[in-house]
């Protein structure tokens, strides 16, 4: 079987800078970041981080009501309420045909459930008491609450792939929602990732030191790849993109965002948690292969870009041995935080965008790249403007998990 061309029809997404591109474009490009101090976590003193980047507020149609909410936690509403809008941008109606009949699937995935159900099965187990649990709580917090509530508020019958790998959760679900369409087992997929921000998605951060203590400077938090990086700062959101098959689209005169054309995903086989050069360097490869395309094709990178020590030296080192030192790069965690589930299909939302108007988001708050890191070409000062046909969108999670994925620019 021939591959199937793969697109983006709809894209959609709820983050700390607002919840449209129009509103998210006006944030990069004024600089301004979604971290904020969390006040209401003072109150834990053997926490050290005391930022969050939490999603801005947003309204819900009325028709989110308590029938339809049942199921769903707080990552489980970002997710359905991210892949609607994505839905709407992609021209479906809610009960479209398109979305019920079989062949439109799911890829999507999130770090873990909600945390207050957990909460509430710990109670229990602890001291025997259900008090404050929901009745509901398994649907809640059980990892794939995001996958299955997309598909009950839209009756998706066909493939629903889970991922849940922590901070691949959003590329895995394009890269997988892509190969399934690419391989004809369906014509359209929503895919993506969400998370919710809790003071436990910090806490188990912080207790391997890996979180910003720049409690009283938000503004200057993260730091991805500056000398003076201490660590990430937990975001939240949730974002959604509309896959569909070339001729799928054209034939019902769908707008066309961009085409994906390459996706590689490993893992590292060594540690759970420290990050490996070698492995990450080998996913851009298999993106590139699967691509067709030589690294001087490619004209910007978006970087993982976290702010920890080790995470940003095995990426720009990796970075740096297959693209060279000139390939233009930066993180957008430096707006907001680190989404976790829902950062790599937040970033290849934005990367989109911005590919299709010619400029890039620089790195915020990179005033002097640290020396244990591979040179590489850094935006610093921006937005940048950049004509290219191609970027392409890494992300590395724990466990070893690794995914790259190039996007095309759509010429028609």
């Amino acid at each position: 079987m021939s591959r199937r061309r793969v697109v983006v029809t709809g894209c959609g997404g709820l983050t700390a800078l607002g919840h449209t591109w129009p509103d998210i474009r006006a944030g990069l490009e004024a600089g301004r970041t979604g971290v904020v101090r969390m006040e209401d976590w003072d109150r834990y003193d053997e926490l050290h981080t005391r930022l969050g980047a939490p999603t801005a507020p947003f309204e819900l149609p009325r028709y989110y009501n308590r029938k339809v909410m049942r199921s769903m936690g707080r990552v489980a509403l970002l997710s359905t309420r991210a892949s609607e809008l994505a839905v709407y941008d992609a021209g479906f109606e809610r009960s479209d045909p398109v979305l019920t009949g079989g062949r439109t699937g799911i890829a999507f995935g999130s770090s873990a459930g909600s945390i207050v159900p957990i909460i509430a099965a710990g109670r229990f187990a602890e001291l025997g008491t259900l008090k404050g649990a929901p009745t509901n709580s398994y649907v809640q917090m059980m990892a794939h609450t995001g996958a299955v509530n997309i598909g009950v508020f839209f009756k998706v019958r066909g493939r629903l792939i889970t991922t849940c790998s922590a901070c691949t959760s959003g590329s895995q679900g394009i890269g997988f929602g892509y190969e399934t369409i690419r391989d004809g087992i369906q014509d359209v997929m929503i895919a993506g990732g969400a998370d919710e921000l809790s003071v436990v998605s910090a806490v188990v951060f912080d207790m391997i030191g890996a979180t910003t203590t720049m409690n009283d400077t938000p503004e200057r938090a993260p730091r991805p790849f500056d000398a003076e990086r201490d660590g990430l700062v937990v975001g939240e959101g949730g974002a959604t993109l509309i896959l569909e098959d070339l001729e799928h689209a054209k034939a019902r005169g769908a707008k066309i965002y961009a085409e994906v054309v390459g996706f590689g995903t490993n893992t590292d086989g060594t540690h759970i948690t420290q990050p490996n050069a070698e492995t990450m360097a080998e996913v851009m490869r298999l993106a590139l292969d699967d691509a067709g395309l030589k690294p001087q094709d490619i004209g910007y990178v978006s970087a993982h870009g976290t702010g920890t020590e080790r995470g940003d030296i095995a990426e720009s080192r990796a970075t740096n041995e297959v693209m060279g030192a000139e390939v233009p790069f930066s993180s957008l965690k430096s707006y907001f935080g680190h989404t976790l589930g829902a950062c790599g299909s937040l970033e290849a939302w934005l990367g989109i965008e911005m590919m299709n108007e010619g400029w890039f988001a620089p790195t915020r708050n990179l005033d002097n790249p640290a020396e244990e890191c591979a040179p590489l070409n850094h935006l610093r000062e921006g937005p940048v403007k950049i004509d290219t046909d191609h970027f392409m969108s890494n992300n590395f999670a724990f466990g070893g998990i690794n995914t790259s994925l190039i996007f095309r620019r759509y010429d028609g």
